[in-house]
């Protein structure tokens, strides 16, 4: 449907001829890769073949991925030698311990009861009026400014950017060297490029708690240095990883569900319509839309221990991926998946994960896209592509799934 900057194979067909390649681009930014559809037919579990050539196990079906990804006897710890690396350019960096993501219980749990009550609903309902704001300010740029515009920088990329630096404490003027750092650290051509943005970026971090032990200041990093770090419960290695895994899932996951979101209701004039007569309707539009769009696509783990399901058995250090947007689109548990209905029950999606591991900002982000998709389409009552869909770029399948840019006009 439109052209995406590919980074990995295309190819529909398996070498070994019983299994499909993992990871692969979407040929519409938002729907599965048509490579996965034999995938989709054989639910709860596939096979899928990596880079190198090891074949692990794919989940497929919701209830199954529901069940696994709350099974303790799966593991995120990347420092596991049997753990499933995706790509050739994350080989080399894969074993990087990595704060909350990359850690199991009890060391993960420790480390999210510190986080927590910063992303509560409650926490979360306290922000709206400055999201509304950053959204607002925003707009107005972009209005003043006239079209045809970038979506995506003049406006997707830094609403949840802006957001993520006031609730953090880290200087906005500093956006664009973590952004392009984020986008190495997330697309980089090789690890080596993935490396230098990960220390650039830990670097970065050491300086600003430097800064804040002097001069905590506000935001979750000074709270962090003042009641964790200066107490001693807390060593400066890990805060950092707080900071880099806080500020790059903070802002860059949002920021593509803003900008794929926006592109998949212009491409969708029925249900946008239907949005735009019903205000009400824009809390269980993200639910659907989280569903449908499903940009984390690829969630790792390993096997400890044995596990049967699905009339399957995953062997311990088997490899297990969890493909979100074939899961998310499971007709065993949503009517017409391929299709966008804002009144369906879309709540039991995995678009956030599940169990212990569920995304920790999982509030902020439903908050950030409904005030911004709400605010977008109220005030811009025109809003349209500026070019042909065909002609705009979105992302590899090996990498969180939106847009490159999004030329738009009203």
């Amino acid at each position: 449907m439109t052209g995406s900057t590919t980074g990995v194979t295309t190819d529909h067909t398996a070498t070994d001829g019983d299994s499909v390649a993992f990871p692969q681009d979407r040929s519409c930014p938002y729907h599965p890769p048509t490579a996965y559809q034999p995938l989709r037919d054989e639910r709860p579990l596939a096979r899928v073949r990596l880079y190198d050539g090891r074949t692990v196990w794919m989940v497929t079906g919701l209830a199954e991925a529901r069940a696994l990804l709350a099974d303790p006897r799966l593991s995120t710890d990347r420092e596991n030698e049997a753990f499933p690396l995706p790509t050739a350019r994350f080989a080399g960096v894969a074993r990087r311990r990595t704060a909350l993501l990359g850690v199991d219980d009890p060391v993960h749990a420790t480390q999210r009861r510190m986080l927590i009550p910063s992303f509560t609903l409650k926490r979360t309902a306290s922000l709206r009026p400055r999201i509304q704001r950053t959204v607002d300010t925003l707009l107005d740029r972009m209005i003043a400014a006239g079209g045809p515009a970038d979506l995506v920088g003049a406006f997707a990329l830094p609403v949840p950017s802006m957001v993520i630096c006031d609730l953090l404490g880290v200087p906005y003027e500093d956006h664009e060297f973590f952004e392009g750092q984020s986008r190495k650290l997330l697309r980089g051509p090789d690890s080596s490029d993935i490396e230098e943005a990960r220390d650039a970026l830990e670097d970065y971090f050491l300086r600003l708690i430097d800064r804040k032990q002097r001069e905590p200041g506000d935001g979750l990093l000074g709270e962090l240095v003042t009641q964790r770090l200066n107490e001693g419960t807390l060593d400066r290695q890990e805060l950092v990883d707080f900071a880099v895994i806080l500020l790059v899932a903070g802002h860059e996951t949002t920021a593509n569900m803003i900008s794929l979101g926006t592109f998949t209701l212009l491409q969708h004039p029925e249900q946008l319509a239907e949005l735009r007569s019903d205000a009400e309707l824009m809390p269980a539009a993200v639910e659907e839309l989280l569903r449908f769009l499903s940009i984390a696509d690829g969630m790792l783990r390993v096997a400890l221990d044995d596990i049967e399901i699905g009339g399957q058995t995953i062997r311990a250090d088997d490899g297990v991926v969890f493909s979100t947007s074939v899961i998310n689109r499971d007709s065993a548990s949503y009517e017409e998946p391929d299709r966008i209905d804002w009144h369906r029950a879309s709540r039991h999606h995995v678009a956030f994960g599940f169990g212990v591991h569920q995304c920790l900002g999982q509030n902020l982000a439903r908050a950030e896209m409904e005030i911004a998709l709400r605010t977008l389409f109220t005030r811009l009552p025109g809003l349209r592509l500026a070019v042909p869909a065909a002609e705009i770029p979105f992302k590899p399948g090996d990498t969180i799934q939106g847009m490159v840019e999004l030329p738009v006009a009203w």
